[in-house]
């Protein structure tokens, strides 16, 4: 088989149906439009969520709450994520946690929470700890450091 031998499976292409074009092909004189009427019109109809004068939804719905669009974005990881993930002496970075499928990519900052129990020692570098976090980190012999 070459490139040019190829042809799509018969059936699947369809062509466009051509209206307007002579009473003869049995979309011709009005070609699907019907008789008069702002829908008949070249440029006629109304706009998206027109509702013919009626309030449209979108208005007649309460605006509620507040999106504050200089929030920072923070994710958390809790020490049990830790403590199955990393090995014993491992860096702790958000790089790493990245790598390990821990994080996705889309955030600002990355609090460690004191969640679980952590018995390796590791070194973790991130944005924020909660105290009992950073105290579990440290009495685990590791060290938690704020960058």
């Amino acid at each position: 088989m070459k490139l040019h031998e190829l042809s799509p499976a018969e059936g699947s292409k369809k062509s466009a149906r051509r209206v307007g074009r002579g009473h003869g092909s049995g979309w011709g004189k009005t070609a699907g439009k019907g008789h008069k009427g702002q829908k008949a019109r070249s440029g006629g109809g109304v706009r998206p969520g027109f509702e013919g004068g009626q309030m449209p939804l979108q208005r007649r719905i309460p605006k509620r709450g507040f999106n504050n669009i200089f929030a920072k974005k923070v994710v958390t990881v809790n020490l049990s994520t830790l403590n199955r993930k990393f090995e014993d002496g491992a860096d702790v970075t958000v790089e790493s946690l990245v790598a390990a499928g821990v994080l996705k990519n889309s955030f600002d900052a990355v609090k460690v929470l004191g969640n679980g129990k952590i018995e390796k020692k590791l070194n973790v570098k991130v944005s924020a700890y909660s105290e009992s976090a950073k105290a579990a980190i440290e009495a685990a012999g590791g060290k938690a450091e704020v960058i």
